[in-house]
C-alpha cells in the first residue's frame, strides 16, 4: 500500500486515461469536490474514465462469472494505482433512451408504486399491478386446454385471467398513426409512369413490381381512376400469396406494407432520408380507443377517490403530491409514505412541473440528470461516491441554489460527492477544488490546482483568473431586420402566445427550467433557411468521427490518393485500407461465452485502424493515421501549409476551431463527445450552409468561463455576416450580451407558458422576473 493511502482519501497514482499525463492526486472522502478546467482539459477522463470506471469494474468482478456474462465488459482504466475508492453512483446527462414505452414515472418507479396502490385499494379492482400497466398485454378470454388423464387426451374449459392493462388497439403506445396518402403517391399519375414516391420504391425494383405486375388493378391508368375494389386491393389487401414474374411472392396492400417496413421501426435507427419521409408522411393522433392513455378499459374504470391511474399520471407531479396526501388507507400506509416521499423529491429537485406519463426520451439533458437523482435522494446508503456531470446544465440561476442544496445534503449524509462543473455558483460551495489544464486535448491533462475555493480565486490558473468574470451590458444593441412571427402558440404549456422574434440580431430566450422556452422555439416555422442545432446524440456507428461527420475526410483521402497515385478508398479504415486483423475497428472483441467478453486494442495496427501498407503512404510528411490524430487546431495549420495545402479540409477545421472545438481530434469517436460538444460540432457543419437563421439550445453547456467569450465572438461574427442567431440560454453572460431577450415564465409547467418580458438586457435588469433579478445581481 502507498504511504499516501488513507481511509479518508481517494488516492490516484499515474492516471493516463485519454489525455491525462501521469496524474496523481488525493481527493478527500465525505466532502464535495468540484473538478474544473476548460472543455477537453481531462476532467471527465479523471472522474468518469478513471475513478468511476474502476469502481464499476471492481463491483462487477464481485458477481459470479455467469452474471458477468450478461453485463458489459469494462477494461481497466490506464492508471498505475487507485486506492480508497468506494461504490460509485454515476448521475450523468445522457438521454434516458428513446424507448417510447419509457416514461418519467416508469424510470423513477413512481408509476410502479401507483400500480401497486391501485391493485390494493382501487374500485372496481382490475387485478394485480400488471393490470394497470400499459406495457403488459391484457388478456381476458375463455378458452380450452388439452390435458392428459390416464393416457387419454381430454379437453377442459379454462379461463385466462386478465394479466395486463395494455390498450389492445394501440398496444400501449397511446397513439394511432394517420398516413398522408399524398406523400405515398401522386393520384394523377399511373403506376407505370412512376406514381409511387416512397423511398426504395423505384420503377423496375421488386418493391415496385409487386404493384405493377400483381394483376389486381390496371397499372396504366392514373390512381385517381381506380375503382373502389382496385383502390382497396392497392391500399389495404391482406397478405395474399401469388405469382409475380413467375416467382412465388406475398402481395400486401401498400398501407400495411409501409407500416410494417417503416412505421413500426425505431425512428432514430432509420436512415436520414427514410426518417425524413416518415416525418412527412405520418401524423400521430391520440388512440381513439383509449384516448391516448395507453390503457385498456378495465384499468381506466378502476378508480381511487374518483381518479383513475391515467388521470393521476397526467397531473403535474406537484399537484399529484398534494392529491396523494388526501388518500387515507391504513392497510397500505408504508406504500403511501414511500410514494409521497418520491413525489416530494421531484418537487424538491425542481421537477414538480413535469408529469409521470411524459416520455423519458423528451427530457432535456439537465432534466434527465435530475430525474436520475430522484431515486438517490431518499437512499439510506452512505459512504458511497456520487459522480455528477454538470448538474447545473439546463438550470436557471434561480434553480442552481436548489441544486447546490441537494449536493450538500448528499455530502452531509456521509457521502463523497464528485462534481464536474463550470458554473461559479456551484464551484463556490465546494470543500475542495481540482483544476485541470492548462489547455484542452494534448495541451491539457495536468493538475493545475488543488485546494479550497478562496485559494482557487487567487491562483494563476485559467479558472482562477476567470472565476469572478462578470459581463457588462452593451452600450448599444443592433437594430432588427424583420421578425419571425409566432401567433396563438399553445404547444405543451404555452398559453396562446403571440411574439415576434427579431431577425438580424442575437436573440436570447430565457426563463426557468420548464417555463416553455423549447416549446416556443419549436413553433418557429422550419425551412431550408432555418437550422435548429440541439445537443441530441449524433447517430452513426462507433466508427464515426469528426472527420467523417463534417465531410472533411473526403478531401483528405483525395489529397492522399493524388499525392501517392493510388485509390482514395485505401485511406478509409471502413473500406480497402482497413487493418485485416480488426477490420478497421481499432480494437478486437473476444467473446468468452459465459464470462464477460474482452475488448482490447488491436495488436497488429496498435489501434490505428489501418493496414500497415497504407501507413507507408505519406502526405505533407504524415501518414493517414497521424493526420486523423491531429487536433482541429493543428489540422487547420497543417492543411493551410504550403506542402499540405487542402483548402476544403482547412476551411472545415477552421470552423471547428471557431465553435470552440479546436482541441478535439479528427479521428475521435463521436460517442466520446459531450452534449455541448455534439451541439458545437453540428453548428460547425451548418456554418457553410445557406441558412440565414441559427437556433441553438443552451450552447454554453460544457463550456468553461473562458470559452464562453469565444462562443459569443462567433455569434457576433454570424450576425455581422447577416445571419440571425436565436439561443435558448441560462448563462447570464450570454443574456447580457444579447441584442434582444424574450423571457418566458414566470414559473414552470402550468405556472409558465407566458411571455413575461421582451426587450434589451438593459431593460431586463429592471423587470420583476426571476431572470431580471438574477441578471441585475450579475452585471457590473
Amino acid at each position: 500500500m502507498h504511504k499516501a493511502d488513507s481511509h479518508d482519501l481517494i488516492t490516484v497514482h499515474g492516471a493516463n486515461e485519454n489525455n491525462l499525463k501521469n496524474v496523481s492526486l488525493s481527493i478527500p472522502k465525505r466532502r464535495l469536490t468540484v473538478f474544473t478546467g476548460v472543455s477537453g482539459s481531462g476532467k471527465s477522463s479523471l472522474v468518469f474514465g478513471t475513478i468511476a470506471a474502476e469502481s464499476r469494474r471492481l463491483i462487477n468482478e464481485t458477481y459470479s462469472t455467469f452474471v458477468q456474462g450478461f453485463m458489459p465488459s469494462m477494461a481497466r482504466p490506464d492508471v498505475d494505482h487507485l486506492a480508497g475508492i468506494t461504490t460509485a453512483i454515476i448521475v450523468d446527462q445522457e438521454q434516458m433512451g428513446a424507448n417510447p414505452r419509457s416514461t418519467v414515472g416508469t424510470a423513477t418507479d413512481a408509476t410502479v408504486m401507483l400500480r401497486i396502490l391501485f391493485s390494493r385499494i382501487a374500485e372496481p379492482n382490475a387485478g394485480g399491478p400488471g393490470a394497470y400497466s400499459f406495457n403488459v398485454p391484457s388478456v381476458s378470454a375463455a378458452g380450452a386446454i388439452t390435458v392428459e388423464k390416464g393416457g387419454k387426451a381430454k379437453k377442459e374449459k379454462a379461463t385466462f385471467k386478465r394479466t395486463g392493462g395494455m390498450c389492445p388497439a394501440c398496444e400501449g403506445m397511446g397513439r394511432a398513426s394517420d398516413i398522408d396518402l399524398t406523400e405515398l403517391f401522386d393520384v394523377n399519375v399511373s403506376l407505370n409512369d412512376g406514381a409511387l414516391t416512397i423511398p426504395g420504391y423505384t420503377p423496375g425494383g421488386w418493391n415496385y413490381r409487386m404493384y405493377t405486375e400483381s394483376g389486381l388493378f390496371d397499372p396504366a391508368k392514373p390512381i385517381k381512376d381506380f375503382s373502389e375494389q382496385e383502390r382497396e386491393n392497392f391500399l389495404y389487401l391482406e397478405p395474399t400469396k401469388m405469382k409475380i414474374a413467375g416467382i412465388n411472392m406475398t402481395y400486401e396492400g401498400l398501407i400495411p406494407r409501409i407500416q410494417k417496413s417503416m412505421l413500426n421501426k425505431d425512428r432514430e435507427g432509420m436512415q436520414k432520408h427514410i426518417r425524413a419521409f416518415v416525418d412527412r408522411a405520418v401524423t400521430f393522433v391520440p388512440c381513439p380507443a383509449c384516448g391516448g392513455t395507453r390503457l385498456a378499459p378495465h384499468a381506466l374504470e378502476s378508480k381511487i377517490n374518483g381518479k383513475n391511474i391515467a388521470e393521476l399520471c397526467s397531473m403535474e407531479v406537484r399537484d399529484l403530491a398534494t392529491w396523494i396526501k388526501t388518500v387515507k388507507a391504513p392497510s397500505v400506509a408504508p406504500l403511501l409514505t414511500a410514494l409521497t416521499d418520491t413525489l416530494d423529491n421531484f418537487v424538491e429537485i425542481g421537477l414538480g412541473y413535469i408529469q409521470l406519463d411524459r416520455p423519458a426520451g423528451t427530457l432535456s439533458g439537465g432534466e434527465a440528470q435530475r430525474t436520475k437523482m430522484i431515486r438517490h435522494l431518499g437512499s439510506a446508503l452512505t459512504d458511497v461516491t456520487y459522480v455528477f456531470d454538470e448538474p447545473t446544465a439546463g438550470l436557471h440561476a434561480y434553480d442552481i441554489e436548489r441544486m447546490n442544496k441537494l449536493l450538500l445534503d448528499l455530502r452531509d449524509k456521509g457521502n463523497t460527492v464528485l462534481v464536474v462543473e463550470h458554473k461559479p455558483e456551484t464551484i463556490a460551495i465546494a470543500d475542495h477544488v481540482v483544476d485541470l489544464g492548462p489547455g484542452a486535448g494534448s495541451a491539457g491533462g495536468e493538475i493545475q490546482f488543488e485546494g479550497d475555493v478562496d485559494k482557487l480565486k487567487n491562483s494563476d490558473t485559467v479558472t482562477g483568473r476567470h472565476f469572478n468574470d462578470r459581463a457588462s451590458l452593451k452600450s448599444s444593441v443592433r437594430a432588427p431586420k424583420g421578425a419571425l412571427e409566432i401567433r396563438g402558440a399553445n404547444r405543451n404549456n404555452l398559453q396562446n402566445v403571440d411574439v415576434d422574434i427579431p431577425l438580424g440580431v442575437l436573440t436570447a430566450i430565457s426563463g426557468v427550467a420548464g417555463s416553455g422556452k423549447s416549446s416556443l422555439i419549436r413553433e418557429i416555422p422550419r425551412d431550408e433557411s432555418v437550422v435548429f442545432v440541439d445537443q441530441s446524440a449524433i447517430y452513426g456507428s462507433n466508427r464515426s468521427n469528426p472527420a467523417t461527420y463534417t465531410g472533411m475526410l473526403d478531401s483528405i483521402r483525395k489529397a492522399f490518393a493524388k499525392a501517392n497515385d493510388v485509390k482514395p478508398a485505401l485511406f478509409s479504415p471502413n473500406s480497402e485500407g482497413a487493418c485485416p486483423n480488426c477490420k478497421g475497428a481499432g480494437s478486437v472483441y473476444v467473446d468468452l461465452g459465459m464470462m464477460a467478453g474482452v475488448s482490447s486494442p488491436c495488436e497488429v495496427c496498435e489501434g490505428k485502424r489501418f493496414d500497415q501498407a497504407v501507413l507507408d503512404y505519406h502526405f505533407g510528411g504524415k501518414d493517414i493515421a497521424e493526420v486523423l490524430g491531429l487536433s482541429a487546431e493543428k489540422a487547420y495549420a497543417f492543411f493551410s501549409g504550403k506542402e499540405s495545402k487542402v483548402l476544403p479540409a482547412a476551411k472545415i477545421a477552421k470552423r471547428l476551431v471557431d465553435v470552440g472545438l479546436g482541441y478535439i481530434t479528427l479521428g475521435q469517436p463521436l460517442t466520446t463527445l459531450s452534449g455541448g460538444e455534439r451541439q458545437r460540432l453540428k453548428l460547425a457543419t451548418h456554418m457553410a450552409d445557406k441558412a440565414t437563421t441559427f437556433i441553438l439550445d443552451e450552447p454554453t453547456t460544457g463550456l468553461h468561463l473562458a470559452d464562453v467569450k469565444t462562443l459569443l465572438d462567433l455569434f457576433d461574427a454570424l450576425v455581422d455576416d447577416g445571419r440571425s442567431v436565436i439561443v435558448i440560454e441560462h448563462h447570464l453572460g450570454v443574456l447580457a450580451h444579447a441584442d434582444h431577450v424574450i423571457d418566458v415564465g414566470p414559473g414552470a409547467g402550468s405556472d409558465g407558458g407566458k411571455i413575461v418580458f421582451e426587450g434589451t438586457p438593459a431593460d431586463l435588469i429592471n423587470a420583476d422576473t426571476p431572470t431580471g433579478r438574477h441578471l441585475k445581481d450579475y452585471v457590473n
